[in-house]
This record gives structure tokens, sequence and C-alpha cells, in this order.
């Protein structure tokens, strides 16, 4: 039979393009009532149809024509237009007629990562007096299902919501309290698609040409391939083992120990491919980032992997260096007693280094997470200070969006004076005085540091070090820090002993 003989990758792709040949006019599925589209850019809009079909894209009196390709495939460009609506965006072939009611122009922003950014409104903090308060029928919400796929989509199954209690419940915390802080100060419709998978690593979000491109990533791409000569010879044992009545035998275990059924949703790009890829074509305002977890222990990988992955988004998109926000990952774990290294910390680091790509902003969680739990149930703080990020990195608004960073140290004698960015007109101490500060001499040691601040400043020193050289600042998975300035932001964690793959 035909099947004994073609992969199945080869029959799906078979299967598509006979659906392709004989298709009717057909619009991506997040194309749907109540959707949001990019203000002041082209709006483009593209589907199947039969080949060689006339098409007809109509919204706001603009209209554009096409025909559909030899595959089947068309799109088609509009004007921008301003904010507004509500519209009915009307699509015509030569047959069918597809009309979609109650969309808007406004500001579209996609919300991916892990946990903490699919972690719901129904789990974060005061719940029940969110969700009944969430009548905000200008903010959609499009929920995107966690799929994965070894190539790029064009599609995926989901439709865009009215914001209301019913909807908002199982959407994502951090994106719906980041759209109702902008929303308040932008008065605008506001769009937010939220494509999130818990538990799942940044590689699997960036596609496979940045990935095999770059020299310093490509390695993850081989990991996965021993991974798949390996389920191929347990495939074939496997097999020999139900021939012969013997126990099946035990899966080979995925790169960095995950279990061969969740193993997909690690895999390079495969994220990238199912719930990145079918919106890369819908422009957008920007794009909120949480995610890092799944990525300790890699600290110097994740600072060459997030800013590939940022500029990879940047690239399929094509509408220039949009806005990319990310948060800082919270405090987690055990508080201990002394300085000490910190995977945890290095990653912060990592992503604080991402800084250095245009238009980026990073909110600090350094001061609510959660010891016990690594899913901290305060959203709200999370999301204002994404949305704050977003006033000014992509509204130009003048506006204090970051804590206090770290810009310089000099050494005055047995003392350290640092120096300060985004200090808001001052630094703040939240507490009797500063904790979280430690300070070294010239055996590297580490030893807690006092800590005073004087204008913009903050002079550190131990006693019991005549010749310090370096310091730290909420080095830990859980630091005690309390470094703020006046708009009430936490210093972001720093160390002045900065390796070389970080310079």
């Amino acid at each position: 039979m035909l099947g004994d003989k073609i992969s199945p990758v080869l029959l799906v792709s078979l299967f598509s393009i006979t659906t392709l040949s004989l298709a009717s006019l057909k619009l991506p599925s997040f194309f749907s009532d109540h959707m949001v589209l990019q203000r002041e850019e082209k709006i483009r809009v593209w589907g199947l149809a039969s080949p060689g079909e006339k098409i007809s894209v109509e919204l706001g009196g603009n209209k554009a024509e096409t025909k559909a390709n030899a595959q089947g495939h068309w799109q088609v460009e509009l004007p921008k237009m301003k904010a507004g609506g509500p519209y009915e965006l009307k699509v015509k072939g030569e047959k069918e007629k597809i009309v979609l009611k109650d969309v808007y122009i406004g500001d579209v922003w996609i919300a991916s990562g892990q946990s903490n950014m699919w972690w719901p409104v129904s789990e974060s903090l005061n719940a029940e007096q969110e969700i009944a308060s969430a009548n905000y029928p200008l903010i959609r919400l499009l929920q995107v299902p966690a799929k994965w796929s070894r190539k790029p989509e064009w599609d995926i199954e989901c439709k865009w919501e009215v914001c209301s209690p019913e909807t908002v419940k199982g959407f994502s915390a951090v994106a719906y309290f980041f759209a109702r802080e902008l929303y308040k100060q932008l008065n605008i419709p506001l769009g937010i698609i939220h494509s999130s998978v818990g538990g799942t690593p940044a590689e699997a979000w960036t596609s496979e040409m940045t990935l095999r491109s770059n020299p310093e990533l490509k390695h993850l791409l081989e990991l996965w391939s021993k991974y798949d000569e390996q389920l191929k010879k347990w495939n074939e044992e496997k097999e020999k083992a139900k021939k012969e009545g013997k126990p099946e035998p035990q899966p080979p275990t995925a790169p960095f120990g995950i279990g061969w059924d969740w193993a997909e949703f690690w895999r390079p790009a495969n994220l990238f491919n199912a719930m990145i890829a079918p919106f890369t074509r819908f422009p957008l305002k920007g794009a909120i980032w949480y995610q890092g977890e799944s990525n300790v222990g890699r600290a110097k990988e994740y600072s060459i992997l997030f800013p590939a992955m940022i500029v990879d988004w940047r690239k399929h998109w094509g509408i220039g260096d949009f806005p990319f926000l990310f948060v800082q990952l919270a405090n987690f774990m055990q508080v201990h007693p002394e300085p000490t290294e910190s995977g945890w910390a290095e990653l912060r680091e990592a992503q604080t280094a991402a800084l250095k790509l245009p238009n980026t902003g990073m909110a600090v969680a350094i001061d609510i997470g959660d010891a016990n739990d690594i899913h901290p149930k305060n959203k709200q703080d999370v999301g204002k200070r994404l949305a704050l990020n977003a006033l000014a990195v992509a509204y130009g608004k003048k506006v204090e969006y970051s804590g206090p960073v770290f810009q310089k140290m000099v050494i005055e004698g047995n003392k350290i004076r640092l120096y300060f960015t985004h200090t808001d007109g001052g630094l703040v101490c939240k507490g009797e005085k500063l904790k979280g500060f430690a300070i070294a001499g010239e055996d590297k040691k580490f030893r807690w540091a006092e800590g005073k601040i004087e204008g913009d400043t903050v002079v550190v020193w131990n006693n019991e070090i005549a010749h310090p050289v370096a310091v730290r600042y909420a080095w830990a998975d859980n630091p005690e820090c309390n470094l703020y300035n006046k708009a009430g932001l936490p210093a972001v964690p720093f160390r002045t002993d900065i390796p070389d793959y970080m310079k």
C-alpha cells in the first residue's frame, strides 16, 4: 500500500497540497470577529482559495484585489489606518464571501514565554475581584493553543474574544494586567495574542534558521539530532521486543533530561513553528516575554540565545525593531545566610544583557517572587512594570520605567562607590539599612557589605576588607535586597566582576 512506502510526514505534505488545490475561500483562524488590527501599519490579509481565483478585500472604505497563486495562496495589503472601529472586514472570492464583524484598529501585542506568562488570572492575587471587574470591551484576547510542529505553519486554530469576566479568567494574568494598564493610559483598542507553554526553553521559540546559522547555537540542533538517532534505535528495539514477546525497552531521555513524551515541546524551533510563525505576517506593536526558568544553568548560552531570538522574531515580522519587553526572573527558593554563587542570578544577568538591543525593556521582579512557589501570584505588579516599559519604549512617554541600573564603580580606599542610572530623582532604601550588597577583596571571596546612599550613588564596604575589588548586589536565587528609586522600582541585580562572555 501507499502508506507502507511513504513516511507519515510526506503523507501529511501530500494531503496539504491536495487540500490547497481544492481549497474554498479561507482565512487563518485568527482572522475572526472581534479582532484587532495594528494601527499605523499596512494591514495584511491573507488566506487560501482555488488557484487563480480572484479575491477582493475591503475594510473601512479601503479595498484591494489579487489572485490566488498556483498553490492557492493569496495576500493583499490595505493602507494604514488610525485607531478606531468597529468595522467589517469583507473578503470576497468568485463564489464565496467572508464577513468579519466588530473589527477594531488599535495596538496588537504578542505575549509569550513559559508558565509564568501562561499563569491565568483565576490563579492570581485577588482573582475573584479581578475577574468580576474585567469589563473592558475594547481589550480583545486571543488564546493560542499549546502546539508544536517540525515545520513553520501558516495557521493555528484560535479566535478573538472580547475581554469580560467570562473570557479573562483562563487568560494569561501578566498579559491581561499589562493590557489593562496600557488601556487606562492610551484609551485605544488593544489586542493581546497570548502564545506561551509552561516549562519550555527559549530555543523552542527560536526559528531553526537562526539556530542553524549561529555557530554558538547550532549545537542545540545537533543534540537533538543525536536524540533522534537514539529514538530510531529505540523504535527498532521496541518492535523487536514486541515480536519476541519481551518487555518494551525504556525510551531514551531527550536532551536536558526531558522525557520523550514532552520532548517535542522542548525541541528547538518547534514552538516557533506552531505558535509564532502563523502570526509573523500579522503586524503588531510589540512583544512581551516571561521566560528563563527552563534555561537556568545555561546562562552563557542564554546570553547569546535570547538576543538571537529577539532579532529572529523581528526579522520574521519584517516591520523593524519593534519593542520587545521582558520580565527578569523573580526571586525564588531559600534565602542563603552568606553570599553564594547562583544559577538564577547568572540567568538574570544574561537577561539584562539583552537590553543592549534597541527598543528593549525589562521588568524587574526580584522583590515580588515567592520563595516556595516558582509561580508567584502577584502578576499585577509584573503587568504594571511591563506597561511602564511599554509607555517609555513603545510610546515615548516620559515615565520612569526601570529601577536603578548599575553604571560604574570607583574604588575609594577600603570602600567602593557605585554609580547608577534610572535613579528617578534619588535612591531609596526600603528598610532601616541597605541589604543585598556583598563585597570582595583580592581573594575574590564575597562577604556582606555595609552600604550608604549618597545622592545617586551607593558606598559599600566591609571593615575586614582593606582592598576591595568587586561588588555584587542581589546576587542569589532569592536575595534579600531593598534598593529602589523614588518611582518605587527595585534596582536591577548585578555584579561588577562580570565574566568575559558577558562583556
